[in-house]
């Protein structure tokens, strides 16, 4: 990674930790010469009449980008940084914090190992979505962690058919279905009884949400193959989301097309903390 000389820094909106921390941060940063770029949830936990820019622009000419929040914070910093190489520094303020492994105790040190170019970095593919309607491409989107198709109506099933490389896999009528990547499994995938999958493995996880029929079962594919669904619902029965964060109505003939993405994301880790430290510290993963 080349010398960071600026930073970018996300911040979720009314944390009461942040409070102090953001200040803190903005004085050590000043104290060893390095920049910072701030969005606007940054620059109101600061005393400083900052300049802001959009999240999507949070990133520009900068070597770290810094986030201070949860793993929802994480997500959509992720989709902002989506097809540049800069690593995501993720300080955890909020609940579960799988994703954002760095704690507050840690974010100076680990911030002085960053500097000392001898951080851990751990790469996450993305996956890369686009709806098709009538042969025409109307949206394009990156995910983290997942893409899902939900049915809007609450006492509704959707019909879904899934093509995996051409080849037809079966019709689902369900809830719902999740697409999600290895990073992506201990996410919604895991609560609809999708397998934990270990993030440098090459696959994408095919996860049917409460199907009716017993047989539907989580599939993984290769992160090669191409996934397409068609929805067989009527228009705006089901709804695509993207990362639980953005998404659009679904028109009937619909397709979603999902392959896993040509940028990957660049996670800076603790070197303590290893993938099965995180399921058993923030799953509990193997308690009685």
């Amino acid at each position: 990674m080349e010398p960071i000389r600026t930073v970018g820094i996300i911040s979720k909106p009314e944390v009461k930790q942040a409070e102090q921390l953001v200040p803190a941060l903005l004085a050590w940063l000043d104290s060893h010469g390095v920049g910072y770029r701030v969005d606007l949830a940054t620059q109101q936990y600061s005393s400083k009449d900052l300049p802001t820019v959009s999240r999507e622009e949070v990133p520009d000419g900068c070597q770290l980008v810094i986030v201070l929040g949860g793993d929802g914070t994480l997500l959509s910093a992720a989709r902002a940084i989506a097809g540049r190489e800069i690593p995501l520094f993720a300080v955890n303020l909020g609940g579960l914090g799988f994703l954002t492994a760095i704690s507050t105790e840690e974010l100076f040190p680990e911030l002085e190992r960053a500097l000392r170019n001898e951080h851990r970095i751990a790469k996450r593919r993305m996956l890369s979505c686009e709806v098709q309607r009538h042969g025409d491409v109307v949206a394009h989107y990156e995910a983290l962690n997942d893409v899902v198709i939900t049915k809007v109506n609450i006492a509704r099933m959707i019909d879904l058919v899934c093509n995996v490389d051409a080849h037809f896999v079966c019709r689902y009528k369900a809830d719902g279905l999740i697409l999600s990547t290895p990073t992506g499994s201990t996410a919604y995938s895991l609560s609809a009884g999708g397998p934990i999958v270990f993030p440098s493995v090459g696959a994408l996880c095919i996860t049917p949400i409460c199907p009716h029929t017993l047989t539907n079962r989580p599939v993984l594919v290769s992160d090669a193959s191409v996934i397409q669904i068609l929805n067989l619902a009527s228009d705006d029965v089901a709804y695509l989301t993207i990362d639980g964060q953005v998404g659009e109505p679904l028109k009937e003939q619909d397709r979603v097309i999902c392959r896993s993405s040509q940028h990957a994301l660049s996670l800076i880790r603790p070197p303590r903390m290893l993938f099965f430290d995180v399921l058993r510290q923030k799953l509990k993963w193997g308690e009685r």
